[in-house]
């Protein structure tokens, strides 16, 4: 009985660590909810799911930038080689709400003059 006890509680314990808002992945909690420009060179890029990363040189700061899954990049007319290293890029996003963290939540890229809207409708 003890031993069934101790791993319910285990069980409830790591429940409610790993479903608190803190801790979720998704979403735009993380973020300040206005949006910024950043314009840089990509420098490497990390595409697929939950969602892609790309890091831009930005004046010699490199930030995070969260692109969409794949579906959403292919959707917003993103195609293979689009966010390549070198390819300079702008985007418009939410930025993290801790400032010393460089990372960006991209809701629309332009490359090009090319315009991408990962979240259509999302300002």
């Amino acid at each position: 009985m003890k031993t069934f006890l101790a791993g319910a509680t285990v069980l409830t314990l790591v429940l409610l660590t790993h479903s608190t808002p803190g801790h979720a992945h998704h979403g735009w909690s993380w973020t300040t909810g206005g949006n910024i420009e950043l314009i840089g060179l990509i420098k490497k890029t990390s595409l697929g799911m939950p969602h892609g990363i790309v890091y831009v040189d930005a004046e010699g700061e490199v930030w995070t930038v969260e692109v969409g899954q794949p579906w959403r990049n292919e959707r917003a007319g993103l195609v293979p080689g689009d966010l390549s290293e070198g390819v300079e890029v702008r985007v418009i996003g939410e930025p993290a709400a801790d400032p010393s963290e460089k990372r960006l939540k991209a809701e629309r890229l332009y490359i090009d003059g090319r315009e991408y809207d990962l979240y259509p409708g999302r300002d």
